[in-house]
C-alpha cells in the first residue's frame, strides 16, 4: 500500500469546497475500515460547507433488516459485504450522480440505537452540488464494483491501527455492548471486514491520515 498523506481537517475542507464548486453534481467517497472516522469526517465536512453545498449519504442506510439477517443466519457477522443491499446502494448513487433533473432524492439512514435502516430519512435536494458518500465498501468488487465509477473522487482513511481499534471498541460500548463484548466484536467480525477493506486502499484517489480533527471540528464554522 502506498504511503498515506497526512492532512488536517482544514485542508480536506478546502478540497471538498473545490469539489462543490465544480459546477456539476459531485460525489465524494470516504471509505476505510470500521472505526477509521468516516462518519466523523463526513459530518465535519458537511458542517463546514453548509447544507446548501453538501449532504452526507452513508452506505449504512443499506444494511439489511435484522430479521432478514437472522433468517439467513448472518446476524453474527453483521457489517460484512453480504449483509447490505449493494444493488440498492448502487441504484441510489446512480440517481444522485445525475442529479435527477434538479429534483430531491431521499436516501435511507441507519439508526444505531435501533440497529435498523430507516427509509427516506435523508433529503438530498437537487441543487446541492456535493454529496459526501461514506462507507466501508466503496472500492469493493462484486456487486459493489460500480460504486467507484460513480464517485468523482475517493478518500481512503488510514489512521494508526491502535487508534482505529480503540475508537471502534468505544463506539460499541456507547451503543450498549459491554467492554468485553465490544472488544470481541471489534477483534472478530469487524477485524475480518477491516482486513478485506484494507486490500482496496490502492484503488482510492487519496489515502489519508487525518490529524487534529477533534480539536479543529469544535472551532470550525461554515466556510464562506
Amino acid at each position: 500500500m502506498r504511503q498515506p498523506r497526512t492532512c488536517t481537517l482544514a485542508q480536506l475542507i478546502d478540497r471538498a469546497a473545490t469539489l462543490a464548486a465544480s459546477g456539476s453534481r459531485t460525489l465524494l467517497g470516504i471509505t476505510g475500515a470500521p472505526g477509521v472516522g468516516k462518519s466523523t469526517l463526513a459530518s465535519a465536512l458537511a458542517l463546514a460547507l453548509g447544507p446548501e453545498r453538501a449532504v452526507v449519504v452513508p452506505m449504512d442506510g443499506f444494511h439489511l433488516d435484522q430479521r432478514v439477517l437472522d433468517w439467513w443466519g448472518r446476524a453474527d457477522r453483521k457489517g460484512a459485504p453480504d449483509t447490505f443491499d449493494a444493488d440498492g446502494f448502487v441504484a441510489l448513487l446512480s440517481r444522485l450522480r445525475v442529479g435527477e433533473d434538479g429534483h430531491t432524492v431521499w436516501a435511507p439512514r441507519f439508526d444505531r440505537d435501533l440497529e435498523q435502516p430507516i427509509a427516506g430519512a435523508i433529503e438530498v435536494p437537487g441543487a446541492v452540488p456535493l454529496v459526501i458518500v461514506e462507507g466501508n465498501y466503496l472500492l469493493f468488487d462484486g456487486p459493489w464494483r460500480t460504486v467507484a465509477h460513480l464517485l468523482t473522487e475517493s478518500w481512503f482513511l488510514a489512521p494508526p491501527e491502535s487508534l482505529r481499534q480503540e475508537r471502534l471498541v468505544a463506539r460499541h460500548v456507547r451503543h450498549g455492548r459491554s467492554p468485553e463484548a465490544a472488544r470481541a466484536w471489534a477483534l472478530g467480525p469487524d477485524q475480518a471486514n477491516a482486513d478485506a477493506i484494507a486490500a482496496t486502499a490502492s484503488r482510492a484517489d487519496h489515502i489519508v491520515t487525518l490529524i487534529d480533527i477533534d480539536d479543529e471540528k469544535r472551532h470550525l464554522g461554515p466556510l464562506r
